[in-house]
């Protein structure tokens, strides 16, 4: 019931890439009576629409391990809490502009383990072996003899993982036959194709990462924090452009606004420099204003502001607007790395 949810909530908000809840309060109009109603934070891009955008293509390297990371920690603190989301897919993934960081929600499903309250639980496609059977016997009206537990959300993270590698939706890849019989081959398959963007990457140890949230046998599966001991979070992968369009942060990047000349005068540096401030502030307070005159990041301009609902607003006033006579190309950075004064040197 609704009380349930919100007890649950009210445990998983503390965690940073758990959706924080707000508050509570009843809606007394409702067509059905009173309901009770949470208040959560609002939330950017969604799994599901990166893999729309992706075109088949599948996503960065980055982008992949900065999910993968969010959401294993996500669960890591659920699993320790005694707690199964049950329905992890792309759709209840989103991105936080303001934390920079991957979300995980909606527990309606969820449940205690060793005190499961939820008869029918994951989408289909991202079920585990187990849950599918459970799902069976349950509509059947029959008792599973083996419970669900947290390895189910392990199984439903690594096919979201695989599907934003591949950039192609497995619901009947995971629900065929060969797949039941031997899906390591399968994995193995697509981490070689040919038409998959990333495989000229080195992606060995995302393959294994997947592969150990994927046995058939829920006991064999990777622990949420063993799988964050996996070598593939040691590997420095740098944001494609397009994660920097997809993704909002508080801090704005501009590229195609300062010539070589324009950054050697420092008279005209001066003079466009306040230029841009003004400009900038037309959409928010700029926190901050950054143009390296060398590399990496020479010409580029960051413009740091205090939330990522003004960075958004000016990315979509300045892409395009022209700027001393040339069209102007903005796009999100990273600001833990913009504090950090580290400039990724190969973005494309």
């Amino acid at each position: 019931g609704g009380d349930r949810v919100i007890a649950r909530y009210q445990c998983l908000s503390m965690r940073l890439t758990v959706v924080t809840l707000y508050g509570v309060f009843t809606n007394h109009y409702s067509a059905n009576g009173p309901s009770r109603c949470l208040l959560l934070e609002l939330l950017d891009i969604s799994v599901s629409e990166l893999l729309l955008h992706s075109s088949n293509q599948g996503c960065s390297m980055w982008m992949i391990q900065h999910c993968a990371r969010d959401v294993l920690e996500a669960l890591a603190f659920l699993h320790h809490k005694g707690y199964v989301h049950a329905d992890l897919k792309p759709r209840n993934i989103l991105w936080s502009a303001e934390e920079e960081c991957f979300k995980l929600i909606d527990f309606g499903l969820s449940f205690k383990e060793g005190n499961q309250d939820v008869k029918y639980i994951q989408t289909d496609g991202y079920r585990a072996p187990e849950a599918e059977l459970q799902n069976c016997l349950a509509q059947a009206g029959l008792q599973s003899e083996t419970e669900c537990t947290s390895a189910v959300d392990l199984w439903s993270l690594g096919i979201v993982l695989l599907e934003m590698f591949s950039g192609m939706k497995l619901k009947h890849t995971v629900q065929s036959q060969e797949w039941k019989t031997n899906s390591s081959a399968i994995i193995d398959r697509i981490f070689a194709s040919e038409g998959v963007v990333n495989s000229a990457i080195p992606a060995y140890h995302l393959r294994d990462l997947i592969k150990s949230m994927l046995h058939c046998d829920q006991g064999k599966r990777a622990s949420a924090e063993k799988a964050l001991c996996s070598p593939f979070f040691s590997i420095p992968f740098a944001p494609h452009i397009e994660d920097l369009v997809m993704l909002p942060t508080p801090v704005l990047r501009l590229l195609n606004v300062l010539s070589d000349a324009s950054l050697q005068c420092e008279e005209e540096y001066e003079d466009i420099l306040e230029d841009i401030r003004e400009e900038c502030q037309k959409y928010g307070p700029v926190v901050s204003l950054l143009i390296p005159k060398e590399n990496p990041g020479k010409g580029q301009v960051f413009v740091e502001y205090a939330n990522a609902g003004d960075s958004k607003a000016a990315q979509k006033m300045l892409t395009g607007k022209i700027f001393d006579g040339k069209f102007v190309v903005a796009t999100f950075y990273p600001l833990s790395a913009y504090k950090r004064g580290y400039l990724y040197q190969n973005l494309l």
